[in-house]
């Protein structure tokens, strides 16, 4: 029998955040050694002479969507304080491992008070999954009604999903320019290429913007059905969304409009004007179009010089965990390009789209 659609999206999305949350917590993965105390003494800790709020309401919502996710994918038939129970024990069981690998490493801590803000975190969100989850991800459920309307269905969906919400994710890097990602440079220590200059970087950054624009509204109406633009507009605003709050929030002091960069305001409207006749063209050429910005948009962001006079070189705010999640969008906006060209790459083998029109007629329509 297979599992509904509730519990196969929302087990799809749990594992997914908790590898997420691994990463986040063992940032930066080196340096490990042992420190030679037991492992689990900071369980019996006492209270920390400073206590920082925003990290440990940081603590508290980095779990809240895990406990919620728990939640939702545990079987429906169990009672709900059975599902609440288990999936914040599932919860605090990653969390105690997290926090007693961090003995490991020289850069991290482990605190009893972190390991306390995860469970009630995980708590909040498993009663809100068991109370609201089934209207979430249940299949006459309002999230699986749009998606029904607005998305490509199945798995292939699903991952579409998953990859866009990756991509929003890594909208949150405060120190990278708007809708930018693929940036292995930086993430491998490698010197910019070519010099600095004023003008070389604003052609580079009208281009970057214009281009990763493009590419981000095209993949969304892959996902898509219909010719609705909203979808595609709805992604690109939680992308702008998302970089004004990263800017406003991860920089001492804010500035949330930091990434309206001289080049982001021209490539933003150089975007839109070719994003939005695109959204006329056929499947395939979207597709293709789709797959060309991606390549045209990494391959300038490991190309652009390095601006020195830009906020982004400015410290980032020392809470600890903001550092770390600092870390963790770094990775995913890395790393985001190379897994969404191998999706269109698969969904456009699964559409049949390389044996051209004719062929194409005769396989399954989205």
């Amino acid at each position: 029998m297979t599992a509904p659609a509730s519990a196969s999206l929302a087990r799809t999305l749990a594992p997914a955040y908790a590898l997420l949350l691994v990463y986040a917590c063992l940032h930066p993965l080196a340096g490990w050694r042992d420190s030679g105390l037991p492992l689990f003494d900071y369980l019996w800790a006492p209270w920390p002479k400073y206590f920082i709020v925003e990290d440990f309401l940081f603590n508290i919502l980095g779990y809240l969507p895990l406990g919620f996710l728990l939640a939702a994918a545990l079987p429906a038939r169990w009672h709900a304080a059975s599902r609440a129970a288990s999936a914040t024990l599932i919860a605090a069981l990653l969390s105690l491992g997290l926090e007693t690998t961090q003995n490991f490493l020289p850069t991290r801590i482990a605190s009893n008070l972190d390991l306390g803000g995860n469970i009630a975190g995980a708590l909040i969100g498993a009663l809100a999954g068991v109370r609201w989850g089934g209207a979430v991800f249940a299949p006459h459920g309002r999230l699986q009604r749009w998606r029904a309307h607005t998305l490509i269905g199945g798995r292939t969906g699903e991952t579409g999903m998953v990859l866009l919400g990756l991509w929003l994710l890594g909208q949150f890097t405060a120190s990278n320019l708007l809708f930018t990602s693929g940036d292995l440079r930086s993430l491998l220590g490698i010197p910019a290429p070519l010099p600095f200059s004023a003008e070389r970087f604003i052609a580079f950054d009208t281009a970057l913007t214009a281009s990763s624009l493009l590419a981000v509204g095209l993949f969304t109406r892959c996902l898509t059905r219909g010719p609705n633009p909203l979808p595609v507009l709805l992604v690109l605003a939680l992308g702008v969304g998302a970089k004004t709050l990263a800017t406003w929030s991860f920089f001492d002091p804010g500035t949330p409009f930091a990434w309206l960069t001289p080049g982001a305001r021209h490539g933003l409207v150089i975007g839109l004007a070719l994003l939005l006749p695109c959204l006329l063209l056929s499947r395939l050429a979207q597709h293709a179009l789709a797959g060309t910005s991606l390549l045209v948009a990494t391959a300038l962001v490991n190309l652009i010089p390095e601006n020195p006079y830009l906020p982004y070189e400015r410290q980032l705010a020392g809470f600890s965990n903001f550092l770390n999640f600092h870390g963790l969008t770094r990775l995913v906006d890395s790393l985001w390009p190379f897994f969404a060209l191998a999706y269109l790459s698969a969904l456009g083998l699964w559409r049949g789209e390389h044996l051209g029109g004719d062929a194409s007629r005769h396989k399954r329509r989205l």
